[in-house]
């Protein structure tokens, strides 16, 4: 792993109007999916990036992409920002990212071959100068993500969930990136086969050289894939830090509560372990409050959380969390 970064993120934001009416439509405001997020990713290295559902984490890898227009910020992606190049330079730039998408079942066209599918991003970009050329490599990259090249003229629907996902991973792939979104590439697997496609990413990544965006809500699997982890909360950064130090030392008490609610393979001590519960429901993105987002929840919280947006810190080497409570000492 490089310690250049290849991926770079500056204050990026995508906030969504929201309208009323049904013949006159009016805007009545902004949902503020992310609100202003910072951080880089080395060349080699996997981010995970954890938050409860709506927390913004699926629209930071889509607007990352492109997919969702930046409503500003900046993206750096191998030395080019992605959001703000036009035409063939876009083009250029995109070959260099792609994205595994959640759902294995709805990113499948289920009108195309396997074939077909794998080597649309070739075609796109214009990889390869004939069709014989693109089914060969199509070929090449079944076999790399365990499925047999005798299948490419199936469709999507003849096969199992995990075998589609291994299908999506082969299209990310068709492009030769550099960077890859991993949008919650397993949780909609069984658990018997999310193990096997984390550790085809892993092979994949010491094979290719690839850079990771890992989102996910298995705390657990993104202790074991990747390298640092980033923790969002209704669309801004609560804490940033490499695994092992997030896990066992974390600092946000929105952290703590992801953490607690892990499960401990030995009984005894996860009845012994000091839970973390957190009240009520996550604030509204088109109403956030005002102050540090997770003050409504906060078990520890102060007037001044209240009242002033926490200031994003190193509160030890290479282990940056935005909390009052961290500034003062009170974190219990």
């Amino acid at each position: 792993m490089s310690d250049k970064p290849l991926v770079e993120v500056q204050d990026m934001k995508k906030h969504f109007p929201v309208s009323s009416g049904l013949i006159i439509q009016r805007n009545v405001g902004l949902v503020r999916a992310v609100d202003g997020v910072s951080f880089s990713i080395a060349k080699g290295e996997t981010l995970g990036m954890v938050g409860e559902s709506g927390c913004g984490k699926t629209t930071v890898g889509r607007t990352m992409l492109g997919l969702y227009p930046a409503t500003s910020g900046s993206v750096t992606i191998d030395g080019d920002d992605i959001l703000h190049l036009k035409g063939r330079d876009q083009l250029r730039v995109r070959r260099k990212a792609q994205i595994i998408f959640q759902d294995p079942y709805a990113s499948l066209n289920p009108r195309w071959t396997v074939s077909a599918i794998i080597s649309e991003p070739m075609r796109v970009h214009k990889l390869f100068a004939t069709e014989k050329e693109r089914t060969e490599r199509a070929r090449e990259l079944m076999n790399l993500v365990g499925l047999n090249p005798r299948l490419l003229n199936r469709f999507p629907h003849e096969f199992s969930g995990g075998q589609r996902q291994r299908i999506g991973i082969a299209r990310a792939l068709a492009s030769d990136p550099l960077f890859i979104v991993c949008d919650e590439p397993i949780s909609a697997l069984d658990v018997s086969i999310q193990a096997q496609v984390v550790d085809l990413l892993e092979e994949l990544q010491d094979r290719l050289g690839l850079t990771y965006l890992f989102i996910a809500h298995d705390l657990s699997m993104v202790r074991h894939i990747c390298d640092r982890v980033l923790v969002l909360y209704l669309g801004v950064m609560v804490e940033l830090a490499d695994r092992d130090e997030l896990y066992e030392n974390p600092l946000h008490p929105y952290t703590k509560a992801l953490l607690s609610a892990v499960p401990i393979p030995d009984p005894r001590k996860d009845r012994a372990r000091k839970r973390t519960i957190l009240t009520g429901d996550v604030p509204s993105p088109l109403n956030p409050p005002g102050g540090c987002r997770f003050h409504t929840r906060c078990p520890i919280a102060m007037d001044v959380c209240k009242k002033e947006v926490p200031e994003w810190r190193e509160a030890v080497p290479s282990h940056f969390v935005a909390c009052h409570a961290v500034e003062t000492g009170k974190t219990e």
